[in-house]
């Protein structure tokens, strides 16, 4: 009787450590028979941050005189094919400062922080007017990252091509969340005009999608928290490790006896 006991405690414990069904999808919300379209309206447009790098590229009817633009600072950059850091790579670039601005040669300082990589690019091609005939300028931020960690497949830093990514896309790179993983609690963690902010997502929550935080910015981090049944499954495993090491110490203390 006190085995049977002993046995269905085992079962119903591990029933409530084991992972919901009803936790796992995302979006639970949306209708699940019915299409459903809106608006987009929270697009964000990326603003230059200090400490950014701008991979700037200078053209005009003088090649020659283009050419002095195109010599940036060497910042080293990371990356791999897994998506991770690498300081074997690097690339040129213009860093901008802690004052929010950038050495060209000639021009001298700009002051681009704050601006969209647009609105750099019209700046800083007014200024080249000055020096060059009928100037094009090319302008990108190549240091753009995102960094998942927690309970991911592949937590990393992961370097972003163009100018817009989202929550979804970079846990997408990051190999998705762990079927453990809590799903409405993921923490956003941004740090945004010398202030840092912790933002909750929910991904159980359609509204995901028209959160302002939807889109990422340069060098946010995700965390996603790991569930109880993972933790339950390590303690368990830890718990099996220690009453083997003390069976085995009763063994070896009653062998010694003999």
């Amino acid at each position: 009787m006190k085995k049977n006991i002993y046995l269905l405690s085992i079962i119903l414990f591990l029933s409530a450590c084991g992972v919901k069904y009803k936790s796992v999808p995302y979006f639970q919300d949306l209708p699940p028979l019915e299409n459903v379209q809106e608006d987009i309206a929270n697009t964000a447009v990326l603003k230059i941050q200090k400490d950014d790098i701008l991979g700037i590229t200078v053209s005009s009817l003088n090649p020659e005189a283009s050419a002095i633009f195109n010599m940036g600072n060497t910042s080293s950059l990371q990356g791999n094919a897994s998506g991770n850091i690498n300081p074997a790579i690097t690339a040129n670039g213009f860093m901008v400062d802690v004052n929010g601005n950038i050495q060209l040669p000639l021009i001298g300082s700009v002051s681009v922080y704050g601006l969209t990589t647009t609105a750099a690019r019209e700046l800083i091609q007014n200024k080249l007017t000055t020096y060059l005939k009928e100037p094009v300028v090319s302008l990108r931020l190549i240091n753009f990252r995102v960094s998942v960690l927690g309970d991911v497949a592949r937590p990393g830093v992961y370097p972003v091509q163009n100018e817009r990514v989202s929550v979804t896309e970079a846990l997408s790179m990051a190999g998705d969340l762990s079927i453990t993983a809590v799903r409405n609690n993921i923490l956003l963690i941004r740090e945004n005009q010398g202030k840092r902010q912790y933002i909750r997502l929910d991904m159980q929550k359609k509204e995901l999608f028209n959160s302002p935080y939807y889109y990422l910015q340069n060098n946010d981090v995700l965390y996603i928290q790991p569930g109880n049944a993972k933790y339950a499954s390590v303690d368990a495993s830890y718990r099996n490790v220690s009453i083997i090491l003390s069976a085995l110490s009763v063994i070896a203390l009653i062998i010694s006896r003999f």
